[in-house]
């Protein structure tokens, strides 16, 4: 396996992490953005009405994005069990 073989392997890793993980952050990225804007219409500052929201909203999109994440998974080790078959190259 050369240099350009770990450095794509690499790049693809990082890409896969970021497909798996982006549907949860996006949730918990967006239902945070509208608590804080509701608590600073309301002026209500109560630092644990975002866990409960974010928590629930959070496991939600787990449940609901489960199935892409495990293709992305699954065919991201399909490659690499490919990789290793083929020697290294590929």
């Amino acid at each position: 396996m050369t240099e350009a073989d770990l450095l794509d392997l690499a790049r693809i890793s990082i890409m896969t992490m970021i497909k798996v993980a982006a549907p949860m952050l996006l949730v918990g990225l967006v239902v945070g953005l509208l608590i804080s804007i509701f608590q600073t219409l309301t002026q209500i500052q109560e630092q644990t009405l975002t866990f409960v929201p974010k928590m629930l909203l959070g496991f939600g999109s787990i449940i609901i994005f489960m199935p892409y994440m495990l293709q992305t998974m699954t065919d991201f080790w399909k490659m690499i069990l490919d990789r290793i078959i083929a020697g290294g190259s590929g």
